[in-house]
This record gives structure tokens, C-alpha cells and sequence, in this order.
């Protein structure tokens, strides 16, 4: 099971270029949802919102929901930090302090991006 932010897949592996580095990024996290545990994980990622809009490079976040039940993914989280440096920072701490277990099950695909067009 992986938890909504692993912390080997934050601290090391995204695989940053130095010019993404310049500029906010983009953390686009995708849900897959056990049946019946919608609401339970709504309410985990709002214990995760809410610790990490506290931290330090935070610029805001909005979860999205599928219109379509049978949507691959029924939760989308997009979210914008100054930097990797700062999101990373704020995940390994969310990893040590957030007493808030995900819901069983749970399972979340998530990388960081940088707006390469307008």
C-alpha cells in the first residue's frame, strides 16, 4: 500500500532538472480509490491539507472529483509549492509528524511538474 506521500518517492526519485528548480511547480497526485472508502479518503487529504498549507514554499491546493463514477481516477489533488525543495521538505515532515493513517487500501500516483506553455 502507499501512503499519499511516500517519502522515497518525494526525496529522491522525481528526478528534478535544475531548471524546474527556477520556477513554482506543480504536484499532481491521483487517487485510486477503494470501493467504498470515498469519503474516508476525503477526509484524509483534508488532514493533509491542512498540515501541510502550514508549511513553509506552500501556495495552495484544490481536490477534484470525477463526474463519471466509473472514472479511472474519482479523486484528482493538483497542488502549487515554490519549489521541489520546498514540497519535499514539507513531505518528509508530514511523513514523521501526521498521525492520520490513510485509509485502507488507498493507493495514489504522484509527480511534480512545471508549466512548459501558456
Amino acid at each position: 500500500m502507499r501512503r499519499l506521500i511516500p517519502a522515497a518517492l518525494l526525496i529522491g526519485s522525481l528526478g528534478l532538472a535544475p531548471a524546474a528548480q527556477a520556477q513554482p511547480v506543480t504536484l499532481i497526485n491521483v487517487f485510486d480509490v477503494p470501493q467504498g472508502a470515498l469519503e474516508p479518503t476525503i477526509r484524509f487529504w483534508e488532514a493533509s491539507r491542512d498540515f501541510l498549507a502550514r508549511q513553509p514554499g506552500y501556495h495552495s491546493t484544490r481536490l477534484h472529483q470525477a463526474i463519471l463514477p466509473d472514472a479511472r481516477f474519482q479523486l484528482i489533488n493538483v497542488a502549487v509549492w515554490e519549489s521541489p525543495e520546498a514540497f519535499q521538505a514539507a513531505a518528509r515532515r508530514m511523513q514523521a509528524e501526521l498521525r492520520v493513517p490513510p485509509p485502507p487500501g488507498l493507493a495514489f500516483h504522484a509527480a511534480l511538474y512545471r508549466v512548459v506553455r501558456d
